[in-house]
């Protein structure tokens, strides 16, 4: 019986692995092939499309300056230095180690793809073994294009696969310790926590949702014995606290490189939080411009209402993190909200994994795939960094 299942976990695992470089190669394919024509979008800029993407470069020079401003200064750029203090070091160190072999561009996008591979493969653990659906291979490969913003960020340079990875890993192996209590999985959970953390600031938002999770567990443990129950649950669950103790490293970083501990918060437009809420829907806020944003209804309502399908579904963790995070979201004033939310889309798929492997939802999947492919083309094709020539970066 073991043996069936590790051989059924093994294709399992090979077909995400190759689900997920298949899909990365048809999204490449007509970049590859230079297609002048394809439903009217031109290719023939060939893959340094793929290269240009943002926000990719901007962490190839984090990885060949390490927050240097005078090193910023020698690269063919124009930002200020203080500009890059507002991407975190993650994903420029990972390619950074991969580009002695690769060169720093398809470093850039091995590093990418890896950590998808990766996300996609801890997603399918997660589902699978605390048995959150009954199809974790195919809602596995979903996740792989819903949303379709997703699609688009995991087939360029980009740090959302690497904090998604980290996100889903952390939250596995939270919820693991819950159910098994063994302290090795919490102390997994707070390394994992860095990772995620070192990777994006929102990687704080991780640390404050397991916090508020936990101050609601022991809220509904009545005031009974509360001060030996605080002190338990802080022995308990104190390896979290390494994701808060990163993000103050990497302020003493920035300390030493720019002589600014908050050097992060003055970086420029970066910080996209304001107040009220929903300043989104403000065309005049400098990353907006538009009025066109009803799909930025659509994606909070989506969140929400995933947020509490999973409370219902006695998820905690998951429904305290996609919850905290979307309500952070609100103070975004950025018009690309749907890449924002991306960390939260694993775990909505999970709040409606019944729709999502229904056979009704198949049919609607196959209807809808050539509409996520062109969205996922059109907004390549568009969203590149002002670099005619990416080798320059090398």
């Amino acid at each position: 019986m073991e043996t069936s299942t590790s051989k059924k976990t093994f294709i399992d695992i090979s077909i995400i692995i190759l689900a997920t470089l298949g899909i990365t190669l048809l999204v490449w394919l007509p970049h590859i092939l230079r297609i002048p024509n394809f439903y009217g979008l031109n290719f023939s800029e060939g893959f340094n499309t793929i290269y240009r993407n943002f926000d990719g470069l901007e962490y190839v020079m984090i990885a060949k300056t390490l927050y240097s401003p005078p090193a910023f200064a020698t690269l063919p750029q124009s930002m200020p230095a203080g500009y890059f203090a507002a991407h975190f070091p993650g994903y420029a160190l990972s390619i950074l180690v991969f580009a002695p072999i690769l060169g720093f561009l398809k470093s850039m996008i091995f590093v990418a793809v890896g950590f998808t591979v990766l996300s996609a493969i801890t997603f399918y653990f997660l589902v699978r073994d605390f048995k959150l659906s009954e199809h974790p291979l195919f809602l596995s490969v979903v996740f792989l294009i819903l949303p379709a913003r997703w699609l688009v960020v995991h087939t360029v340079g980009s740090a959302e696969p690497m904090f998604i990875f980290f996100t889903i890993l952390t939250l596995y192996f939270f919820m693991k310790y819950e159910d098994k209590k063994n302290y090795l999985f919490i102390v997994l959970a707070g390394i994992s926590g860095l990772g995620a953390q070192i990777t994006r600031p929102p990687g704080i938002l991780l640390f404050i949702s397991l916090a508020l999770y936990l101050l609601w567990k022991l809220a509904k443990g009545g005031w009974n014995n509360i001060f030996p129950r605080i002190i338990s649950l802080k022995i308990s669950y104190f390896p979290l606290i390494l994701a808060p103790l990163t993000l103050l490293g990497i302020f003493y970083w920035y300390s030493i490189s720019y002589g600014d501990f908050f050097a992060y918060f003055h970086s420029g437009d970066n910080i996209h939080l304001t107040f009220p809420p929903y300043q989104v829907f403000n065309k005049n806020q400098f990353w907006v411009g538009s009025m066109w944003l009803e799909d930025i209804v659509y994606i909070l309502l989506l969140g929400f209402a995933g947020g509490i399908a999973l409370f219902k579904k006695k998820l905690y963790p998951l429904a305290f993190f996609t919850l905290t995070y979307l309500g952070a979201t609100t103070f975004v004033a950025h018009r690309d909200v749907s890449r924002y939310v991306l960390p939260i889309f694993p775990f909505v798929l999970i709040a409606f994994e019944r729709y999502l492997t229904s056979k009704e939802f198949k049919i609607v999947l196959v209807i809808i795939t050539l509409a996520i492919y062109l969205y996922a083309q059109n907004f390549i094709l568009a969203n590149t960094a002002p670099f005619p020539n990416p080798q320059i970066f090398n």
